[in-house]
């Protein structure tokens, strides 16, 4: 299958205008509340500040375009999974809290939808849930564990439940398939319609949006900017940011979070005989349980697009376009593609693209707000923000209004995050570590029985419980 003549840019962005449609920010400005990234963190803040008090002004500074960071470019993935899972959140907070936030996650699923409905944002939703699937007799225990696991922790069979194989195959054509999760409860959608939407609800409703802008510093008070037409500061009472893998630009703040590269491919559209052999035909998200992350889903326009972790860490945590393509990685993709699915042999691939994911040393996501100096921040999703973004932003958007409800009290709330080791110790561990992650699946391929080297890598990259 070959990557020569794929357009190396999100699929996604084809249906949404690409480059600044605001103006860039020329001069000093004076504002309520400052948020920094037009992403979707940014733009639900921003969202549901003027929803709970229309009186104030939101202003959100962009340094590119709307939803040009992870935002734009991910697999359009609406679940409410915990980056380090719910046992993690057990553990250190006690299973009443864990099951508090998994509902609240659960919740913003839904809300997604809700809102998009209402402010009439056609994102391609579709509620058809998360198929993890369970491809050797390995991850089959390892599927039933993990069901079983979140039952002990108080989730019931309509949340998650465990497919037998010939469950499991009557929703989809994937080969080797022996049994699989399922979460009823997730959707599939269309990530860039869904931020430009969101924009232009955030602009209805009132908000300050400029782009090409960019924020050199984040202090009490203040938001210190350049772009094309000038530099200056915008002044806020409140200052909010929500800048995820491109937080390493702002000054005080290279170790906070590290930006991984996440890639991605999409197909043609299918034939209507391909797309029986894939499956899926409620649009279910897809996944396996292997070490190295992949996730997919069928897009409304008969494609699949797929995607996966594996590209090396870049020294510095540097972010670069050309690190957009891979060949080994988008390579790997296309072959894992005929893998899961053979009838897709000669399929071509129109689109490859890639791009940074927020991490934090501990791979646990963070709301958090500072009522002294009115400075806050949300992210640290590792990837799994769509519809925790939508959680985050609203539970900031309370906090700042000094606002109680079920959210404000979650265990992520107030979280601090260690920070990341200098170089060259990050850019070794962290490469290191995904290098042990790949070799964990092929080794488990081979031998049939659990990786040590899985945990080991876990632990270099930071994704410890």
């Amino acid at each position: 299958m070959s990557l020569e003549f794929a357009k190396p840019s999100p699929l996604w962005w084809e249906d949404v205008p690409i480059g600044p449609a605001h103006p860039p920010l020329t001069e000093d400005l004076q504002a309520d509340i400052a948020i920094v990234g037009a992403g979707f963190t940014g733009l639900w803040t921003a969202y549901y500040l003027k929803r709970l008090d229309p009186g104030l002004d939101v202003v959100v500074l962009e340094r590119e375009h709307i939803g040009f960071g992870a935002s734009g470019r991910n697999g359009g993935w609406c679940h409410p999974e915990y980056p380090l899972g719910l046992a993690t959140l057990a553990f250190r907070h006690g299973e009443a809290a864990a099951l508090r936030f998994q509902r609240a996650a659960l919740d913003a699923v839904g809300e997604v939808g809700r809102v998009s409905e209402a402010e009439g944002i056609d994102c391609r939703y579709a509620l058809g849930g998360r198929f993890i699937a369970a491809r050797s007799a390995l991850q089959a225990e390892r599927a039933r564990a993990d069901v079983e696991e979140q039952h002990a922790l108080g989730l019931g069979e309509e949340d998650v439940r465990y497919l037998d194989a010939a469950e499991a195959r009557a929703l989809t054509g994937m080969t080797n398939v022996l049994g699989a999760s399922f979460m009823p409860r997730a959707a599939a959608l269309q990530p860039a319609l869904l931020v430009h939407g969101l924009a232009r609800a955030c602009e209805r409703l009132g908000v300050r949006l400029f782009e090409a802008t960019e924020a050199t510093a984040i202090e009490t008070g203040a938001v210190r900017f350049r772009s094309q037409g000038g530099a200056g500061t915008v002044r806020a009472r409140t200052v909010l940011r929500a800048t995820e893998g491109y937080t390493r630009d702002l000054a005080g703040e290279h170790r906070t979070l590290i930006p991984l590269y996440s890639l991605m491919i999409a197909t043609e559209p299918l034939s209507d005989e391909q797309a029986r052999s894939v499956g899926f035909q409620d649009r279910q998200l897809f996944a396996d349980y292997g070490h190295m992350v992949i996730y997919g889903q069928r897009t409304t326009d008969g494609r699949v697009a797929l995607g996966g972790r594996g590209a090396p860490y870049h020294f510095g945590s540097a972010i670069r376009p050309e690190f957009d393509q891979d060949e080994v990685v988008h390579g790997h993709l296309a072959k894992l593609l005929i893998d899961l699915f053979p009838e897709l042999d000669g399929v071509r691939i129109t689109h490859r693209w890639g791009g940074p994911l927020g991490v934090p040393r501990d791979w646990r996501p963070s709301v958090t707000y500072d009522r002294a100096t009115a400075l806050g921040h949300a992210g640290g999703y590792v990837g799994d923000g769509v519809a925790l973004s939508n959680l985050a932003g609203r539970t900031l958007a309370e906090l700042v209004l000094g606002r109680t409800s079920e959210r404000t009290d979650l265990p992520w709330v107030q979280h601090r995050w260690p920070r990341w080791e200098p170089e060259p110790l990050r850019y070794v561990g962290v490469n290191t570590g995904l290098w042990l992650t790949r070799s964990a699946d092929r080794e488990e391929a081979r031998t049939g029985r659990p990786s040590p080297r899985a945990k080991l890598g876990n632990r270099l990259r930071g994704k410890v419980a």
